[in-house]
């Protein structure tokens, strides 16, 4: 039984996360698309559009290669998966905020997430090299 109801648990925790997302895509684009925008400014406002509509994509693509990944039974193996995937998205994230962002403090913690993330998925994936 107890089997049985932890694949049930995580398909519901995910179907979860991924309900909470999308309604909250759902609410939150037609306020963005009703936010004007001043003329001067749309240059900036373009490229800040940029690195959201690319970190919400990241986000997406991350959740749904995770629902879609083929656990294996193995609590180890499918935590070091999931969470390589979830860190690769972090450092994904935070490329874009490096890439489009303008405040030196977010950078700054960018590079600290890019640099303590792929330490992490190496070390996932020495340990998974492992799991043969």
């Amino acid at each position: 039984m107890k089997y049985v109801f932890l694949p049930l648990t995580r398909a519901v925790g995910f179907a979860a996360v991924t309900a909470f997302a999308v309604m909250n895509t759902a609410q939150a684009q037609p306020a963005m698309m009703a936010m004007p925008i001043a003329t001067t400014a749309q240059p900036d406002a373009h490229q800040a559009m940029m690195g959201s509509d690319g970190m919400k994509k990241s986000m997406m693509a991350g959740m749904d290669g995770m629902q879609k990944m083929a656990t294996t039974g193995d609590t180890d193996k499918d935590f070091a998966m999931m969470m390589k995937m979830h860190h690769q998205q972090g450092v994904d994230m935070a490329q874009m905020q490096i890439d489009h962002g303008k405040s030196p403090v977010m950078k700054k913690m960018a590079k600290q997430i890019i640099a303590a993330q792929n330490r992490e998925i190496r070390q996932f994936d020495k340990w998974l090299a492992t799991q043969k």
